[in-house]
């Protein structure tokens, strides 16, 4: 086995890691809602978003992997693209490692793309970044939460009036079980826009490597690249089955005070707005998503209700995301080149 087939292997791991991270980091995003409402037990949620964000696979097709694959122009002939896609996720795992200690619901998939600029960058400069796949993804920083912020408003006003003549207790019970249905689709669109990122790493990184086509296309039917969409699923379920405890009580128990039903808004709403993104192809903020849709449906109770100052310091973490996980895949970067004879 040679040194470059030994390399790929090497990052190809670690990107399964930054899954791992990524679903262990995102979990609240999957179960904050469910468990802050105790629906379920955070032990029983964490299985039941993990078991629906592998079976994704089977559901979505890989747009989003497309997307990120192509973020970064890679020359095939050039193998010192393979430590930029190394560096960037470097960058990326630093970055959900120090957030998930302060309890930020930041984005790993920003902090993703933003890896993949910084080391891109540090490489041959800003014309190495496909800047139009940047500002598509850009855009939805503010759109996914607006989006999952209106259409939860909205679903709220309108179960509140559906319902107006139940009594709580059977509004309650009913949107017990609704809720475990709400949080299976909302996993399930997390498993398939999230898992695709790490796809998309993965992709970019054997194209660098002389390894994978660039204009071919993963599939499940396809044995060839089979082993990608099951790995990176797998490694996602994975991780939300370890669970992020410090972030689910940041997004589930600190926005706002959540019952069943608003739970189960949230969710519904946050699902919707992620599977138009996947199948746009976009990479969105599954963290921005869900945060978006609780404020939404806490805002039809009382907008007094909503810890506006987390709120804040959550946008704070958000707008840092993609400069601090560029500046810190360019250092890894730098440092990579200072030790390695390929340069």
């Amino acid at each position: 086995m040679d040194s470059l087939m030994i390399t790929v292997i090497l990052i190809v791991s670690i990107a399964l890691i930054f899954d791992i991270i990524n679903g262990f980091h995102d979990a609240a995003n999957s179960i904050a809602t469910i468990v802050s409402t105790r629906v379920l037990s955070p032990r029983l949620a964490v299985f039941w978003a993990a078991f629906f964000n592998f079976i994704a696979m089977f559901v979505f097709a890989p747009k989003v992997a497309n997307t990120i694959s192509k973020i970064v122009i890679i020359d095939s002939v050039d193998s010192a693209f393979i430590y930029v896609v190394l560096a960037g996720l470097l960058g990326a795992i630093v970055w959900d490692l120090i957030t998930w200690y302060f309890g930020l619901p930041t984005s790993s998939s920003h902090a993703l793309i933003g890896g993949l600029m910084g080391s891109g960058i540090a490489y041959k400069g800003v014309e190495i970044i496909r800047w139009e796949k940047i500002i598509q993804t850009v855009s939805f920083i503010p759109l996914a939460p607006l989006l999952g912020f209106i259409l939860a408003f909205l679903l709220m006003i309108a179960i509140y009036w559906i319902f107006q003549k139940w009594v709580p207790k059977k509004v309650d019970w009913l949107f017990r079980k609704g809720q475990l249905v709400s949080a299976a689709l909302y996993s399930l669109g997390h498993g398939g826009n999230d898992a695709q990122k790490t796809m998309g790493v993965i992709v970019a990184l054997l194209i660098a490597a002389g390894m994978f086509d660039p204009e071919r296309q993963l599939s499940i039917l396809n044995w060839d690249t089979l082993w990608i969409i099951l790995s990176c699923h797998l490694a996602m379920a994975i991780g939300t089955a370890l669970g992020g405890w410090r972030i689910v009580k940041t997004v589930g128990m600190k926005l706002t005070k959540l019952k069943p039903v608003h739970g189960f808004c949230a969710e519904t709403a946050g699902s919707v707005t992620i599977f138009l993104a996947t199948k746009l192809g976009i990479p969105i903020s599954t963290t921005h998503t869900i945060a978006g849709s609780i404020v939404g449906v806490g805002s039809v109770t009382s907008i007094t209700s909503i810890k506006w100052k987390i709120v804040f310091r959550i946008i704070e973490a958000w707008i840092l995301t993609i400069p601090a996980s560029a500046l810190i895949s360019a250092i890894c970067f730098w440092i990579i080149k200072l030790f390695n004879s390929d340069f």
